[in-house]
């Protein structure tokens, strides 16, 4: 049985209080808390075992080394892939489809060539795109949410044409919490040639994630949202577009041999992990994802599932709020303005003074933002250990602030 009284003892921060009421943290899309697991993991490695990984031969450096890379085998499991050298470690989501736009798609991208996108993507799977626009040639095709905030599997299809090199899309909207059909769509562009690249930050967070169904060649994810340390995070890359890729940091580990006049590389993933990496960023990452794997990311989804369908009920029901998107089976994350004219900024800050804790803007995805005729919305986004009570809460900040505003 789901205990959340239990779980959410894990989380020391959850005791706090905020402006003297106690903390509703809902801005989880944005960072998630981190459980003591993953707390004393980190204080051990730096207290107790902490050395460069790799290069030393003396007993800390070969603990720490064990410790680090035992964690490729981890994320390889957490997202079923088929082999733990298709796990390339980096600092979160923005790294791994940087990682991808320059080491697999710049030097095959010519003038006129065209990557397709959806709407909703965040920033960080639309930048990198943008560089090879801007410095390549290539051509942005965009594709449009309904009215719901669902991305027709269909339409994304419909968009590719011979042109089309790569397509890149969300698993899960961070702002509407919509779960794109990311297999239909991975299975075509792979019959047509074309390359995938899942934008997971979210959906890995929620619920469980299996990439070698869903036929992708990348898949990235970020370890700060999954209730794991800041500058953690890996890239899922098929190992057969590792061999087509070329590094994008040089140094360190990603050498084979220096010589004067020539290098040769490491084989992949080390290829694409040069320098001192994150060590002790990356073992609380694996903390993180044995902790969310031992409370089962199904068990997870069904807790947030609840959560969602009873923040779904009492938001709706406030018919001066706005609620952004309304999609079958989305996650549990809301995007919303007032009636009335209160600013988000606004909203938050009154919010805030109740201890509610959301987030308020752009949420790094401007094209969606002009899609839905806004410049900025709130955004409550529940996790693992949030509950009803803290929906309650939410509603009545939003009632007072409604009253403020009026």
């Amino acid at each position: 049985m789901y205990d959340v009284n239990r779980i959410r003892d894990d989380f020391p921060i959850l005791s706090r209080e905020v402006n003297g009421k106690p903390l509703v943290y809902l801005d989880n899309g944005a960072s998630a808390q981190k459980p003591l697991a993953v707390l004393e993991a980190m204080d051990t490695a730096y207290r107790h075992e902490y050395a460069n990984v790799h290069r030393g031969l003396h007993y800390l450096s070969n603990l720490a080394t064990e410790h680090y890379e035992a964690v490729r085998g981890k994320i390889a499991a957490f997202l079923g892939a088929g082999d733990e050298r298709e796990i390339i470690f980096n600092t979160g989501s923005t790294a791994g489809i940087n990682l991808v736009s320059y080491g697999w798609a710049a030097p095959r991208i010519e003038p006129g060539d065209e990557i397709v996108l959806s709407v909703m993507e965040h920033h960080a799977n639309i930048v990198p795109w943008h560089f090879l626009r801007e410095r390549q040639g290539a051509v942005l095709k965009w594709v449009d949410v309904d009215v719901n905030g669902d991305l027709d599997p269909q339409a994304v299809i419909d968009a590719m044409g011979p042109k089309t090199k790569i397509v890149a899309v969300t698993h899960m909207s961070n702002v509407l919490g919509t779960v794109v059909d990311v297999a239909t769509i991975c299975r075509a562009a792979r019959e047509r040639g074309i390359v995938s690249v899942i934008d997971g930050s979210q959906a890995a967070v929620h619920m469980p994630v299996n990439v070698a169904e869903i036929g992708c060649d990348f898949y990235a994810f970020t370890g700060h949202k999954l209730y794991g340390p800041s500058g953690s995070g890996a890239l899922y890359a098929r190992m057969e577009r590792q061999e087509e890729m070329r590094p994008f940091h040089g140094g360190g580990d990603m050498i084979r041999e220096v010589r004067k006049d020539a290098i040769s590389y490491n084989d992949p993933p080390m290829k694409f992990e040069a320098g001192t990496p994150g060590i002790v960023a990356t073992i609380g990452l694996g903390a993180a994802i044995d902790y969310v794997s031992g409370i089962g990311m199904d068990a997870i989804a069904a807790h947030e599932r609840e959560i969602r369908d009873y923040a779904q009920t009492k938001l709706t029901g406030l018919n001066w709020l706005n609620v952004q998107g309304n999609s079958k089976g989305k996650g549990a994350i809301f995007s919303f303005t007032m009636q009335g004219g209160a600013h988000p900024h606004d909203i938050s800050t009154v919010i805030d003074r109740r201890g509610v804790a959301v987030r308020a803007g752009h949420h790094c995805a401007q094209p969606l933002m002009t899609h839905l005729g806004v410049t900025a919305t709130c955004r409550a986004s529940f996790g693992l250990y949030n509950t009803r009570e803290e929906v309650d809460v939410l509603v009545d900040a939003l009632e007072f602030c409604q009253e403020l505003f009026g």
